[in-house]
């Protein structure tokens, strides 16, 4: 049978399914991570599906998060005709009203654990440098008086957001912009701030950078050791990065001047896991010992990557909340689980709360339609490993680690059952193999034919399947 995948046999394999990770990571980083950083990643790879959230006073705008701020001709920094002077005057008084009295992260952390994620990064400051922490060194946070909502208990809601998420036994990620808008040793007001990047060169300023360092350096250290346990520094503003990592590439993307932006990552990753041994640190798309995991945005790989990884993605269309906004339909949001699963990666998907504190009701609807999906699929998911070929059609594979294969059948739109007799591709079994389906006790017949295995479905099962939108068997 070609291609074939014997039946797994044996300690050894089931060894070697469980030291992958791990193996793939040391041959990715050309170093050996610290142990408690290594557990910390073989756990979060294990977890697959975790919830973003994009949230500030931004939301009262419906815009998209702080980028209308910015003075880049591009489509998501419109400011639809008003004078950036005037826009920008505004959009700084925008904390004065924002009070999210709805707030309720106890609620969020329910639903999310019920659509069975399991990890949470939520955003504590975007490139706007408003803190929704109670950060040092700057009054434009959420914990000011002149917010509204800083007289509110929870105030903090970082914390508030963490606490509740723990106690689900989540896993906590600070998303934290390395840019910062609003510092004036970022953005120096003497100057004008062309683009996303720093208005004056470093090289030239150097203790205008360090004092940009060193604030830094000051709000990371505050998130490490004030809010508990933290599984994942993930740092966004790729464009903040030492001058030697810049490429055409890059350039390609953030417009950058010949300026060395380097915030000295060395002295950041060691205060982090001074205060937290196994944080991973996710310096995105500046590569090298940084970047623990990489983060493709809004897209999924056409191959596994040989490096571990998430596909970070919007519910809806963009990444902090539109009134206007419509979410992904639950078949689409549960394929896109498979197919990154099934390539080795993580889902980190995002959902923008309301200015109020709420979810949209939409939200809520698609993860209790995820959540009824993963009871029944969930074993295929959590813990497992690719399994080439990956995809074939309409077919997604993973392997467990006691070497069970998984055969996903992504069902069309409008398709409520699979076909009486279906192809699973690529598979090789033998005598004593035994084909499931979960959600359904009795085993199904099948037969092994040249191009995987054939499995006959009974129409009792295909009249009432156990759930909706893709259906998984087993092969053990």
């Amino acid at each position: 049978m070609s291609p074939a995948i014997p039946p797994p046999a044996g300690s050894l394999f089931k060894t070697l399914l469980v030291l992958l990770p791990l193996l793939c990571v040391l041959a990715v980083r050309g170093e050996e991570l610290p142990t408690a950083v290594r557990q910390t990643l073989a756990e979060w790879q294990s977890r697959k599906f975790g919830l973003m959230m994009h949230w500030g006073p931004y939301s009262q705008w419906g815009v998209i998060e702080s980028w209308s701020i910015c003075s880049e001709d591009e489509p998501w920094c419109s400011r639809n005709g008003v004078p950036y002077n005037d826009y920008v005057a505004a959009y700084e008084k925008l904390p004065t009203s924002f009070n999210p009295q709805r707030f309720r992260p106890e609620k969020w952390a329910a639903a999310a654990k019920a659509a069975g994620m399991r990890y949470v990064v939520f955003t504590t400051k975007h490139h706007d440098g408003f803190c929704m922490f109670d950060s040092p060194g700057t009054t434009y946070k959420i914990t000011d008086p002149s917010c509204p909502f800083a007289t509110n208990p929870r105030a903090d809601v970082t914390q508030a957001i963490f606490d509740a998420f723990r106690k689900d036994d989540f896993m906590i990620g600070a998303y934290f912009s390395k840019p910062d808008w609003h510092s004036p040793d970022y953005w120096a007001p003497e100057w004008a701030a062309p683009d996303r990047n720093v208005n004056y060169d470093p090289a030239k300023h150097p203790e205008r950078w360090q004092k940009f360092k060193d604030y830094t350096y000051a709000q990371i250290k505050a998130l490490m050791s004030r809010y508990g346990r933290i599984d994942i520094l993930w740092l966004d503003g790729g464009w903040v990065r030492p001058q030697s990592t810049i490429t055409d590439e890059v350039r390609s993307w953030a417009g950058m001047k010949p300026w060395d932006q380097d915030i000295d990552m060395p002295r950041i990753a060691a205060m982090a896991r001074g205060h937290q041994p196994g944080v991973l640190i996710v310096d995105r798309t500046v590569q090298g010992p940084f970047e623990n995991y990489r983060t493709p945005e809004q897209q999924v790989p056409d191959q596994p990557l040989d490096y571990p990884w998430e596909t970070c993605m919007t519910m809806g269309d963009q990444w902090s909340f539109k009134a206007t906004d419509r979410c992904k339909p639950a078949r689409q949001l549960i394929h896109l689980l498979i197919e990154i699963v099934a390539k080795g990666g993580n889902f980190l998907l995002n959902i923008g709360p309301e200015p109020t504190g709420e979810w949209a009701d939409e939200a809520y609807a698609r993860l209790e339609e995820i959540g009824a999906w993963m009871g029944v699929n969930g074993e295929a998911i959590y813990g497992s490993h690719p399994l080439p070929p990956f995809r074939k059609g309409k077919i997604c594979y993973t392997q467990g680690g006691d070497g069970t294969r998984y055969a996903f059948y992504l069902a069309d739109e409008g398709e409520h059952e699979p076909p009486a007799e279906l192809l699973l591709p690529a598979l090789s079994a033998g005598p004593g193999t035994k084909v499931t389906l979960l959600g359904y006790g009795p085993g199904l017949r099948w037969q092994a034919v040249k191009e995987g295995i054939r499995v006959n479905i009974p129409q009792e099962l295909r009249a009432g399947m156990p759930c909706a939108y893709a259906w998984t068997f087993t092969i053990h």
